[in-house]
């Protein structure tokens, strides 16, 4: 792992946390697994996020699940410090294809109001290998604009990035080819 580059609130893996089999077993599962397809929020028109979805439930892959929330653990330990987080919700499996994105946001749901745990920490762990899509970026806001280069996270297929869900965060839009994602959270008592 190295440094967190942004008051330890951003942390890339330095090595893989899933194997290549791992991560096409995962988009073997995510594929099959009620998956939404051309899922758009807002209206086409202000375009909000454009990509396809589906929920891998804890059942289905409760090895990979382990191996995730054991380095989620560490991480947390090592650089976070979150009380009381668990993984809560299953992982869910986001393929972006030519076109796809998801805007400026953060991983906070106005339906999560009613459950009393609160999204501290997202990751989200590249499945394909970079080669395979062109733009897909992921960016993380940790410098003074929005547009600045400081902002992209690069990664290499099985590895991952570990930040705190309030920071604001997007994907660029698809050029080439197709991104595949997984996307995790992990949740506590309310942050303090």
């Amino acid at each position: 792992m190295r440094e967190p580059h942004w008051k330890s609130y951003i942390v890339t893996t330095s090595e893989p946390v899933l194997t290549p089999q791992q991560c096409n077993e995962f988009i073997r599962i995510g594929k099959n697994t009620d998956i939404k397809r051309n899922f758009i929020t807002a209206s086409p028109t202000s375009g909000h996020r454009a990509c396809n979805i589906s929920w891998v439930p804890f059942e289905e892959i409760t090895s990979i699940y382990q191996i995730i929330k054991d380095k989620m653990e560490v991480i947390n330990n090592n650089y976070f410090g979150f009380d009381n987080i668990e993984l809560f919700e299953p992982g869910q499996y986001t393929e972006y294809h030519k076109g796809g994105f998801y805007n400026w946001h953060i991983d906070h749901d106005v339906k999560m109001k009613a459950m009393p745990v609160v999204r501290k920490m997202s990751m989200t762990l590249l499945l394909n290998d970079p080669k395979d899509f062109e733009g897909g970026d992921l960016e993380i806001f940790c410098s003074e604009t929005l547009d600045s280069k400081n902002n992209k996270v690069s990664f290499k297929q099985g590895h991952a990035v570990f930040f705190a869900s309030f920071l604001l965060h997007r994907v660029i839009p698809i050029t080439e080819g197709n991104r595949k994602a997984l996307v995790m959270w992990f949740s506590g008592t309310p942050l303090r």
